[in-house]
């Protein structure tokens, strides 16, 4: 019976450490802890119910994803959204969206009903009231932009900014929804240029879409 109950407990420590992540990681995505908080290990370990130790090997684990910064004795600071971080994040998706709109399109990729479907979600998710859930919706029409237009390995970078979009997106909504109508315009512009098969003004409204999302996350 001691060896089970070892066994269990062992067990046990990896998925507390992992809900400890899992939690802080998803409020600091969504803003719930927004940037410049002082998260304390005691603070979070009795709101969470579990000890410091997995609360403390997570807040490592978000310090190396630079969503944390950890202050030895005194806890971890989340890591406020720079100018720096967004500048890097816009001109990664520009070099990838630019090059998979014009593929795609000169290509003739049948994938106008596809984006035109996703739009219309966006649409449908904004007139419900969701305004945050137009973060997913939009990520979701761009990544079927690269998706289809680009190649695995292009695709694999993508994804990896797909919680750096997902933070940067929820700032920009919070701090005015009504960026979310000018983005869903500029989508609308986008689409249309796909469908009509204009390579040279689908890339000019999508290089105007990511520099307006640009300068609407620097305009704080």
């Amino acid at each position: 019976m001691r060896y089970v109950w070892r066994v269990c407990a062992a067990q046990a420590k990896p998925a507390a450490k992992e809900r400890a992540y899992q939690t802080l990681k998803e409020r600091i995505l969504t803003g719930e802890l927004r940037g410049g908080t002082l998260l304390g290990e005691a603070d979070v370990a009795a709101e969470l119910g579990m000890s410091r130790t997995p609360v403390r090997e997570a807040f490592i684990r978000l310090a190396s994803q630079d969503l944390l910064r950890i202050y030895p004795k005194r806890g971890a600071l989340v890591v406020p959204v720079s100018a720096d971080e967004v500048d890097a994040v816009i001109e990664t998706r520009v070099a990838v969206e630019a090059y998979a709109v014009e593929r795609l399109v000169t290509r003739g990729t049948d994938v106008a009903a596809e984006l035109r479907e996703a739009l219309e979600r966006q649409e449908r998710i904004v007139a419900d009231g969701d305004p945050a859930g137009f973060v997913d919706a939009d990520r979701a029409l761009h990544r079927l932009i690269v998706e289809r237009g680009s190649n695995h390995i292009l695709l694999g970078l993508y994804d990896s900014l797909r919680d750096r979009q997902r933070r940067l997106g929820t700032s920009m909504v919070q701090r005015d929804p009504a960026h979310v109508a000018a983005s869903i315009d500029e989508h609308r512009r986008l689409v249309d240029a796909i469908a009509a098969g204009d390579a040279a003004a689908a890339r000019q409204a999508l290089e105007a879409h990511l520099a307006a999302t640009r300068q609407r996350l620097l305009d704080r």
